[in-house]
């Protein structure tokens, strides 16, 4: 039977199961998580409205600080309000343009947050290594160029995901163990040839997480070099304390994405429940911890919000 034929053509709609294993305890899973992303809905709307607000922090760590909010926004908002849907109404089901869009929108924006932190870690290595020239380097025009050129390089790299999965057949097969639309999860469906699927998302794995972690590893090693310089002990405890906050918040978000993509590949004796629940712990605990390590530890937000 020829490829175009509708026996090989992708399903009108998938079926996302939710939590594998995990069915009958959906409907409560889904009270925490809910509590979690309204935690992270007003934490971030909350810093972007300060951030607007005040001029005095028109800073880049504050406007890295406002995009890292967004971004959460955004991610949260792409997966929770469906993921909610599946485990209090049974509503698994979703259109295949639906799909590709909410995949869309949850690996760009994946890769906009870690091209966030890696900005806000160069941020740090300039204000502690170069603090005569930080606000030269990162001024307002090539903050926001940094921003731009990180939510480009997510789009870009992204789309093709999309286009990709719009040409595989899917013999019928629609149903997604999983609770949202991912990239690798849609591809085990396919009944065509993957490998350009699978060697791209590498591709674009080693592109975002490798290279801006390698970024992120050099510039606190520099930091630290520095830092353990300082002749005085308040000006290293100084210095440790503005970068725990940005330390937390990056393995907060590398640790479960790591575990997320090694396990599509490699861990096919994790079980599923375990699997899914730290893919949505992924984009659900960062979004609500950022605020709150932000807010708590940053002195000019802290004193904005009481």
């Amino acid at each position: 039977m020829p490829l175009n034929s509708t026996a090989f053509s992708h399903p009108p709609s998938f079926l996302l199961v939710g939590i594998p294993g995990l069915e009958k305890e959906q409907f409560w899973i889904a009270f925490p998580f809910c509590i979690m992303y309204a935690i992270a809905v007003l934490g971030n709307i909350t810093l972007l409205l300060i951030i607007k607000a005040e001029t005095s922090l028109q800073e880049p760590m504050y406007l890295f600080l406002a995009m890292l909010a967004f971004t959460d926004l955004v991610l949260s908002t792409s997966m929770l309000p469906k993921m909610l849907g599946i485990f209090w109404l049974g509503s698994g089901e979703i259109g295949f343009l639906s799909c590709l869009a909410q995949l869309f929108f949850i690996h760009t924006f994946s890769s906009v947050e870690s091209g966030v932190l890696m900005a806000m870690a160069l941020d740090r290595y300039i204000a502690i290594c170069c603090p005569l020239r930080h606000s030269c380097i990162l001024s307002v025009p090539v903050v926001v160029a940094l921003g731009s050129l990180v939510l480009v390089r997510g789009v870009v790299l992204v789309s093709p995901f999309c286009f990709l999965l719009c040409r595989m057949p899917f013999c019928q097969h629609h149903v997604i163990s999983h609770s949202y639309c991912e990239h690798m999860a849609v591809v085990k469906l396919a009944c065509g040839d993957t490998r350009v699927n699978v060697i791209y998302g590498l591709f674009v794995a080693f592109i975002v997480i490798g290279s801006d972690m390698i970024l992120i590893s050099v510039s606190y090693t520099m930091i630290l070099r520095v830092v353990m310089r300082l002749s005085s002990t308040e000006a290293r405890l100084k210095a440790f304390s503005t970068c725990t906050s940005h330390v937390c918040v990056i393995l907060a978000f590398y640790v479960p994405a790591l575990f997320t993509f090694l396990t599509h590949r490699f861990g096919q004796s994790i079980p599923p429940h375990v699997h899914i629940m730290v893919a949505n712990l992924y984009l659900l605990v960062p979004p609500m911890l950022n605020p709150v390590v932000y807010g708590a530890r940053t002195r000019k937000l802290w004193d904005r919000v009481v």
